[in-house]
């Protein structure tokens, strides 16, 4: 008994499993046919455990290049020690450790997060344009969505000037709207644009369950009024 206990494998104890979705069973029949000397033996014994793996994943069948990813699967199982042909080409080990590169992420902490990234964005581009009527009017599209986008966030009224004053600030001191006769829409009309678009999205959640609910319900009481005057 107590031998038989000694001659027990951990998990802990055993080699790592590379793809641990296929299992230990796997993973020892890629060693096997890894050691195999005869190359042609050793092809046949590859062709064999790539058809186990498609059976093991028989849901992914219909994903364009499933062979293609079975192959790569089984180079990188064995270490990329396997030498088969394979009928596509192999996994560079280089390739696989590449790590990506940094993103790069325009603002980390932007003064006026309400405006959003698109606003500057859309600044930039205005600023890059020479002075026309179409910039002009570029600027004024940007001006009413930033109190837009102010009224959205901080449910309060505010002056047209304090968004000339941001969108001067966030300009770069280039886009200067308090000195010309400009008015931006209403603050009024563009509440209830907040309102409307704040409706449909609560609609569009969770009210259509309810309305659907209320509706069987009305059904199934019609069905009991039709039940009694069947009775009667």
């Amino acid at each position: 008994m107590q031998e038989e206990v000694s001659n027990l494998e951990y998990n802990s104890q055993r080699p790592h499993l590379i793809i641990p979705e296929y299992g230990r069973h796997l993973q020892k029949l890629i060693d096997q046919a890894t050691a195999i000397e005869d190359r042609e033996e050793r092809n046949k014994a590859a062709k064999y455990i790539i058809s186990v793996m498609g059976s093991l994943n028989p849901h992914l069948r219909d994903v364009p290049d499933f062979q293609h990813k079975l192959w790569d699967q089984l180079f990188i199982m064995s270490d990329f020690k396997l030498d088969v042909d394979s009928p596509y080409p192999i996994p560079s080990e280089d390739i696989l450790t590449q790590k990506p590169e940094r993103l790069k992420y325009p603002q980390n902490f932007p003064k006026y997060r309400f405006y959003g990234n698109n606003i500057k964005y859309m600044i930039d581009v205005a600023n890059s344009w020479e002075d026309s009527d179409l910039k002009n009017a570029l600027v004024l599209v940007i001006a009413n969505h930033m109190k837009k986008s102010y009224l959205s966030w901080n449910k309060d009224t505010v002056t047209d000037e304090v968004i000339f004053e941001h969108l001067l600030e966030l300009s770069g001191g280039k886009l200067n709207l308090s000195k010309s006769n400009e008015e931006l829409s209403n603050t009024h009309d563009l509440m209830k644009v907040n309102k409307k678009v704040s409706n449909k999205a609560q609609f569009s959640s969770g009210k259509p369950g309810i309305i659907k609910k209320n509706n069987n319900k009305g059904q199934m009481n019609k069905n009991n009024q039709n039940k009694n005057t069947f009775k009667k």
